[in-house]
C-alpha cells in the first residue's frame, strides 16, 4: 500500500449541496432560505441565550447572592519533584521557574506543592507552599522564603 492508495471510507465524504443552481435543482430561488426575515439575511444568526424575542431564562430567574470567587487568589502550581532540575545551592524564584518553563500563564502568584522528590538543596522564594512542599525542601537542607505578589498584599492594605 501506498499513499496515493489511500482513500476515505464510503460514505465519509458527501458531496455539498450546491445552492442556487435553477429552480430544476430543488434548491433553486430562495436556495432553500424561505422568504424574508431573519433566516433569509445574510449574517443571520442568534447570539447565545436567544429565545425568539421572549424574555430570555438568564433574564427570568431571580439573582441573588454573592460568590468570592471573583476575589479569591489564583495560584499557579509548582512540584517539589520539578524543582530538582535546578542545580545545588541555586536560588529558585517566579522569574526563573517561567524562565524554565514550570510556571506558565496569568495568575496571582506561585504555590509550591509537595508532589515528588527533592535532593538538592535550594533557596526557594514563592507567593506559597504547601506543608508538605515545605518539609522536602527544608529537609533537603533548602530554604523556603514566602515573598507575597501583588494582589495579597493590596488585599492586607485597607487603610
Amino acid at each position: 500500500m501506498r499513499l496515493h492508495d489511500l482513500k476515505p471510507r464510503p460514505g465519509a465524504k458527501h458531496r455539498r449541496k450546491r445552492l442556487g443552481q435553477g429552480n430544476s435543482s430543488g434548491r433553486g430561488k430562495t436556495s432553500g432560505r424561505g422568504h424574508k426575515g431573519h433566516h433569509a439575511r445574510s449574517g443571520r444568526g442568534f447570539r447565545p441565550g436567544f429565545e425568539g424575542g421572549q424574555m430570555p431564562l438568564i433574564r427570568r430567574l431571580p439573582k441573588r447572592g454573592f460568590s468570592n470567587a471573583r476575589h479569591a487568589t489564583v495560584y499557579l502550581p509548582v512540584n517539589v519533584g520539578s524543582l530538582a532540575a535546578f542545580p545545588e545551592g541555586s536560588d529558585i524564584d517566579a522569574a526563573k521557574l517561567r524562565a524554565a518553563g514550570l510556571a506558565n500563564g496569568r495568575a496571582d502568584g506561585i504555590k509550591i506543592l509537595g508532589q515528588g522528590e527533592l535532593t538538592v538543596k535550594l533557596t526557594v522564594r514563592a507567593d506559597a507552599f504547601s506543608a508538605s512542599a515545605k518539609a522536602k525542601i527544608e529537609a533537603a537542607g533548602g530554604v523556603c522564603e514566602v515573598t507575597p505578589s501583588g494582589k495579597q498584599s493590596s488585599d492586607t492594605d485597607h487603610g
